[in-house]
């Protein structure tokens, strides 16, 4: 169990500040919520965590490793996986095929034993198979098994999204608004399997959302961010009492 720590992080773009001196620890084994008002820093943030973009200053550790500066595939090695707001999906290909695709980092066989199609490779296959139907059943997934993912719903292919990320069986998953542009029974799926990834699958979650309520009843530590710069944190209960937080979000007469 890792802890992310992110400590003084600031992000510039040209003069612009996306981030500026952002700290926040992702302790193992919890639901965390960073939320903000549009254009708060907070997908900035989560591409921080994931190696997309590298912070201008400050640094992040996962455990003992500084990944600041490291690219995605080395972030993805580590064990911290990324579900998009915008969903970044292979339309074409059916959803046993995306996420087979996902696990090809741990295919571990040779161009000679690819051929051959005997004995590692066969194995390797067959356990890499057996992984993604798990997570297909896990993510409830099974009537879609062969659909092609552009002609599934959107809340299916957002479910999707989530199960491509969690096939890389990761320490960390990032999940930047997954429950956006559902209606109220996708989200509640949505909501529970948030729920089931952390509790059945022992995966740390990160979580972007706009829906409040959502965010205070599943999270255990919420962050605030306005304008790139940290207004509060603590537990659902502190952070929905905090000045500074409603100011944000409803404003001051």
């Amino acid at each position: 169990m890792t802890t992310l720590t992110v400590s003084d992080v600031t992000l510039t773009f040209g003069g612009l500040n996306a981030l500026t001196n952002v700290s926040m620890e992702i302790k193992p084994g919890l639901i965390t919520s960073i939320i903000g008002p549009n254009g708060a820093g907070k997908t900035s943030m989560l591409n921080c965590m994931s190696g997309f973009y590298h912070p201008t200053t400050g640094s992040i550790k996962f455990g003992d490793q500084d990944i600041s500066k490291a690219p995605p595939h080395f972030v993805s090695e580590l064990g911290i996986a990324r579900a998009f707001q915008n969903i970044e999906l292979f339309a074409g290909l059916s959803v046993l095929d995306n996420l087979l695709l996902a696990r090809h980092r741990h295919l571990n066989y040779n161009f000679f034993q690819a051929i051959i199609y005997y004995g590692k490779a066969s194995r390797v296959e067959a356990e890499n198979r057996a992984f993604v139907e798990d997570i297909i059943d896990f993510m409830e997934l099974e009537a879609y098994r062969h659909s092609v993912v552009g002609n599934l719903s959107y809340g299916v292919q957002k479910r999707v999204e989530v199960a491509r990320a969690l096939t890389l069986n990761p320490k960390i998953l990032l999940l930047d608004e997954p429950m956006a542009g559902m209606n109220v029974e996708e989200k509640e799926d949505m909501v529970r399997f948030t729920s089931d990834i952390l509790i059945d699958r022992g995966t740390t979650v990160v979580l972007i959302e706009h829906d409040l309520g959502v965010v205070m009843d599943i999270s255990d530590q919420i962050y605030v961010l306005d304008f790139g710069e940290m207004i509060g944190e603590g537990t659902p209960e502190e952070v929905a009492q905090n000045p500074a937080v409603i100011e944000a979000y409803i404003g001051e007469e």
